[in-house]
């Protein structure tokens, strides 16, 4: 298999705080990797590390090959690799479909004056958002919704709209921070579908979620981060037997029974 997204021996100090302490990981091309841990544990900062946010304090990065360590967001993203947050970070009051659009800004050759003087090359780069956009949009179900305002939608469509912008940069390996965040069961349940499918696309993924059955169902392999520290990888059904895990979440001595966590 084809290893996407690398980290060796990454972390991430803030002053005496180990944030993200010598974490290893490999990502592979057709995975849903899951990055699971209690609050605190490092798992956004982490990703924020992989997508360029912070520099790392020691550790590498590779990214389909290549060293990609403390390069800036726009370049990683340019690469092929697109991310959302865990709080929603739309244009309100921009329409869904303009919102999407935005998204291919990367891989526009609009400079400022084409902009305001609506040369040729704006044209072209606004004709195809315009095409890519719908394209996008009718994929993930919101082609009804593609004239309204995108702070009017619920709030767990807003997180559909983020993804969709998010697929507008064409991605290798699209990073989701906490998706199902705020969602109700049957929105968390739409989700876990569009990922599997997704994914059936030929998407990689990654994913941080506390919802431990929309991870344990969703992901192919699970890494777990406690206190910056990587304190287990595998598949679901090996990450909830283990005794590391089940301490990290529930304090020693707690048996879970059943493997529901």
């Amino acid at each position: 298999m084809k290893v996407l997204l690398e980290a060796k021996n990454v972390s991430k100090h803030f002053g005496g705080l180990k944030a993200v302490d010598n974490v290893d990981m490999v990502i592979y091309e057709g995975d849903i990797f899951g990055i699971i841990g209690p609050n605190g544990a490092g798992k956004t900062t982490f990703f924020n590390l992989c997508s360029g946010v912070f520099p790392v304090t020691g550790g590498e990065i590779y990214f389909n090959g290549e060293n990609i360590t403390n390069l800036r967001p726009d370049i990683i993203a340019k690469k092929g690799m697109a991310r959302t947050f865990q709080n929603i970070k739309l244009f309100n009051y921009m329409s869904v479909l303009e919102n999407i659009k935005i998204g291919f800004h990367i891989h526009s050759r609009t400079r400022m004056w084409d902009a305001i003087l609506h040369t040729s090359v704006y044209k072209r780069d606004e004709k195809l958002a315009e095409e890519k956009g719908m394209e996008i949009i009718e994929r993930v179900g919101l082609k009804d919704y593609k004239d309204i305002l995108a702070g009017n939608l619920p709030y767990g469509m807003q997180r559909m709209v983020e993804i969709a912008r998010a697929l507008a940069l064409d991605p290798k390996l699209l990073l989701l921070d906490e998706p199902a965040a705020g969602m109700n069961p049957n929105e968390t349940m739409a989700l876990m579908e569009f990922i599997k499918k997704l994914n059936h696309e030929g998407y990689t993924i990654a994913v941080i979620e506390h919802d431990m059955k929309f991870v344990m169902n969703t992901c192919n392999r699970i890494m777990v981060l406690n206190f910056g520290k990587k304190i287990c990888e595998g598949d679901p059904e090996y990450v909830r037997s283990n005794k590391e895990v089940n301490e990290a979440y529930f304090g020693k001595g707690i048996v879970v029974q059943g493997g529901t966590m």
